[in-house]
This record gives structure tokens, C-alpha cells and sequence, in this order.
């Protein structure tokens, strides 16, 4: 028989269990897949002329998003008595607290995007997620090639922090990133130092529709040849990423299709060969 001292580290033990349990469940999501959250603007950081780094305050100090890598998170306004809502991807790295960054692109005649280029330090916007079809797995492929342009990088990165952070994720990942001037590549200090860091694992090409004379990188618009180039062959075990304007994704949906990459769907599915962020 169990005397009372024998009980104790019993009893300390379920006290412990319990009380994890009581916390955890006690614990609220910083997001709602289906109920808008607001978040307050904190920061407002200009890196070029029409885009900034926009950091909102999460409830508590201690808070992490949470939002999986991969997926993204949609703003939500009322705009000329219509509810609009646009994707967006947190560049926030996974542990990072009390706050969140967007980097986005404001448009003169866009409807979220210049909403939130019009927003001061002060102001709160609506939110919900996780959204979207892809998240990423530790070695989920043998390698993956990603195609971004201007803002597209952003669905990129987190994946490629997450790949180069880990050292049991062995994924190769090529970056191909085009923009229209040198002065528009955006995050391009994180990405040189991950590439560097990487020993080979992690590639960048940068390509430039209007370079600089001194520019050693490639030129023009991202074609089949560079895919062909830079891109793992077509294989089970690889993965093509695309995210940027809608006419670069439909000429590489095209460049992809024939080279011999599989076809996706319309809207992307977690399993397609190719897929459009």
C-alpha cells in the first residue's frame, strides 16, 4: 500500500499535468480562420517609394503569431460600402514577439493596398487567418525552385528562413527573384546573408528588367531558359513556387507547362508540382 509520502510526488506530478493542461486550454489564438481580428499599427518603415514595412502589435508583449510557414493572413476594410479583402504574408521571423511585419507594395488605384499606404501609426485594420493551400514540412521535397516578382518574395521567405534555419531540413532551394531596378529588390540584405550562410543550400539570381550598367546579374524578364537553367529537373521530389504580378505567373505557368512540369490547377492544391502562392 501507498503511504502518504509515496503520494506526494504522485500528486505533485497530476498537479503539474493538470495545470499545463488549464493553460493550454485556457490560451487564446492570436488568429481566427473566420472571424476578423484588429491589429494596431506600431511602425510604419519606408523601403522604397511605394513600399513599406508595416509592424502591427500583437495583444500581449509574450505573443507569437503562430500562422504557419506557408500560409498567409487576409485584410479586411469597407471601401466605397463594399467589404474587400486582400492576402497577405507575414516576413516576421516564426519566434519573434509582440508584433508582426508586412512588407506591402501601396498602388494609386489599388483598394487595400492604398488603404494601407494611407494608414498612420495609430491606426487598426482587420485581419483573419491562417489562409491558404500550402504548408511547409521539413524535407517535404528533395529541392524547390521559387520564381518571385517585387512583393512576391514575401510567401518565399519564410519558407526559405525556415529551410535554412534547420539543420535536419537537407531541401535545396533556388530563388530566382525579378524586379524592375536594382533599388526595388526587397529584403535583399536577409537573402545575401541566408545565401552566404547556407553553404550552397540556399541560391539567389537576381533578375532586373532595368539594371544598372555595373550589373553582373541576369537582365530582361524570368524565360523558359533561366528556368531551365536554375530550376531542378521535373521530378516527384521537387516542388516550382511562383508568387508576383499576374502576367509573370501565367508566362512562367506557360515556361513550366513546357518544360515538362506538371500543369496546376487553377487554384493551387498542396500536392501540385507547381504552385501558384
Amino acid at each position: 500500500m501507498l503511504t502518504l509520502h509515496d503520494m506526494i510526488p504522485v500528486c505533485i506530478a497530476i498537479g503539474m499535468i493538470v495545470v499545463t493542461y488549464l493553460s493550454l486550454k485556457s490560451k487564446k489564438e492570436i488568429l481566427d480562420p473566420k472571424v476578423f481580428k484588429t491589429f494596431r499599427l506600431i511602425e510604419k518603415i519606408p523601403i522604397s517609394y511605394n513600399t513599406s514595412r508595416y509592424r502591427f502589435k500583437l495583444p500581449q508583449s509574450e505573443d507569437v503569431l503562430g500562422l504557419p510557414v506557408g500560409q498567409h493572413i487576409s485584410i479586411m476594410a469597407e471601401i466605397n460600402g463594399k467589404q474587400i479583402s486582400r492576402s497577405y504574408t507575414p516576413i516576421t521571423a516564426e519566434g519573434e514577439r509582440g508584433h508582426f511585419d508586412l512588407v506591402i507594395k501601396s498602388y494609386p488605384t489599388g483598394n487595400i493596398s492604398k488603404l494601407i499606404g494611407e494608414l498612420k501609426v495609430g491606426d487598426s485594420v482587420g485581419m483573419r487567418g491562417p489562409k491558404g493551400n500550402f504548408a511547409y514540412r521539413c524535407n517535404m521535397v528533395r529541392s524547390i525552385a521559387m520564381v518571385a516578382g517585387g512583393t512576391g518574395i514575401t510567401p518565399m521567405l519564410p519558407i526559405i528562413r525556415r529551410i535554412c534555419i534547420d539543420p535536419a531540413d537537407k531541401t535545396q532551394v533556388t530563388l530566382i527573384f525579378a524586379n524592375v531596378t536594382e533599388s526595388d529588390i526587397l529584403l535583399r540584405d536577409e537573402l545575401d546573408k541566408m545565401q552566404v550562410a547556407s553553404g550552397q543550400q540556399f541560391k539567389v539570381k537576381y533578375v532586373l528588367e532595368k539594371p544598372p550598367l555595373d550589373w553582373t546579374g541576369e537582365v530582361g524578364f524570368v524565360t523558359k531558359d533561366m528556368l531551365s537553367r536554375y530550376c531542378p529537373a521535373p521530378a516527384n521530389d521537387i516542388k516550382i513556387l511562383l508568387c508576383g504580378p499576374s502576367a509573370m505567373v501565367k508566362a512562367m505557368v506557360t515556361a513550366t507547362n513546357e518544360l515538362g512540369y506538371q500543369k496546376p490547377r487553377a487554384v493551387s492544391k498542396m500536392e501540385d508540382q507547381v504552385f501558384k502562392f
